[in-house]
């Protein structure tokens, strides 16, 4: 025997919204991630290291960089940081590297994540501007790119 219509409507109703069509839900609540702290040591992909210090009260910090890449012709050699954060448990912040072997400097920004895992990651997006040699090559005096450093232990 067919059910009834209001009896047929209301069964996929209770369908749509309480079982998701199928769909399992996860049973608590979403977990929220944990704080993630800029100090400490960092590298990145490119092999590129760099140290960052305690934070102020105004989350103003400084350290030091050490690039694994360069297209300087001049040695590589480890050059100071300073920058600051946002609070909040995973902050954006943005620092600035003044090149101790080239006439350049880069500006990053970026954010400090926490992964399911607790995995601590900064990814971030850099310019960086070289001294062009005349105004008519100013053009190609700035890169851009994007890195993602980890944690390391």
């Amino acid at each position: 025997m067919a059910a009834p219509p209001m009896a047929s409507l209301l069964f996929s109703v209770f369908s749509l919204v309480f079982l998701g069509e199928g769909r399992a839900f996860p049973t608590g609540a979403p977990q929220a991630p944990g704080k993630c702290r800029l100090e400490g040591t960092w590298v990145n992909e490119l092999g590129s290291r760099m140290s960052i210090s305690a934070l102020d009260e105004e989350g103003r910090f400084s350290g030091s960089y050490l690039t694994g890449v360069s297209a300087s012709q001049n040695p590589i050699r480890t050059s100071g940081l300073s920058g600051a954060q946002q609070q909040g448990p995973q902050p954006t912040f943005s620092f600035t590297v003044q090149w101790s072997f080239s006439d350049s400097t880069t500006a990053f920004v970026g954010q400090c994540f926490v992964t399911e895992s607790g995995e601590e990651t900064l990814e971030t997006t850099w310019l960086l501007r070289e001294a062009a040699p005349s105004h008519a090559q100013d053009w190609k005096a700035t890169r851009v790119g994007k890195n993602t450093f980890l944690r390391l232990k």
